[in-house]
């Protein structure tokens, strides 16, 4: 099996040479968790449901099955393993300042699946008891897919002398997404935890690690990861 260093290649990486194993220092990485919050991970009853919401429903299943199964546990592992070597432990969270939502960007207004409003105080918004920060530990929160646009993160990792940003979360092709690019864009070292990530269908998960590889992060599982770390 491909280990990270040659799987989820894109079109442009074909033949491309094996990138270099990270050099990841105490005191410059850290652990970036973007947006696992209540929200997402809240679900109907479905016997009260029926028709297009019902069909609607089926659909989430696998990604509340991956979120449930394979995300949350590897994001725990994975805050473990950083709050064990003193290295530090960041969030990211959807939450609009105003009850009405009226600071939210206009990608969080349009009609859709991205009309949330998402109140900084209400239980929705907040990060769920499993993963939740401990105390000393920094949450941004946004109005926007990236945890960059619209927050001090960019000043708090530069400031903490953060050089490499490892990823988890949701939605890989999305909030993800829009974060790393940006991370990559202001010349932080990105890497993406493949499997402490999810996409509404694993699909497009796969497709956007494919995208993002190579030129805005390394995709990596927790277990290549971890080989990686100080300790």
């Amino acid at each position: 099996m491909p280990d990270w260093k040659t799987a989820r290649r894109s079109f442009y990486y074909q033949g491309a040479p094996e990138p270099a194993d990270p050099v990841l220092l105490p005191g410059k990485v850290a652990l970036l968790v973007i947006d696992i919050q209540n929200v997402y991970l809240e679900r109907a009853d479905p016997a009260t449901l029926s028709g297009a919401d019902l069909v609607r429903w089926h659909a989430w299943t696998p990604f509340h099955e991956r979120m449930h199964s394979t995300v949350i546990p590897t994001v725990q592992r994975l805050q473990k393993r950083f709050r064990d070597s003193g290295l530090d432990v960041l969030y990211a969270r959807i939450a609009a300042l105003r009850p009405d939502g009226r600071d939210r960007s206009l990608s969080q207004r349009k009609p859709g699946w991205n009309d949330l409003l998402l109140p900084r105080d209400d239980f929705p918004s907040q990060i769920p008891d499993s993963i939740a920060p401990l105390p000393g530990e920094i949450v941004v929160t946004k109005t926007t897919d990236s945890a960059l646009t619209g927050t001090n993160l960019r000043l708090v990792l530069g400031n903490m002398g953060i050089t490499h940003v490892v990823c988890a979360g949701i939605f890989t092709d999305q909030c993800v997404a829009s974060t790393v690019r940006n991370l990559a864009d202001e010349s932080f070292d990105v890497i993406v935890i493949e499997d402490g990530c999810a996409a509404g269908a694993l699909d497009l998960h796969d497709q956007e690690l494919a995208i993002m590889n190579m030129i805005y992060c390394a995709v990596m599982t927790a277990d290549e990861l971890e080989t990686y770390l100080p300790r």
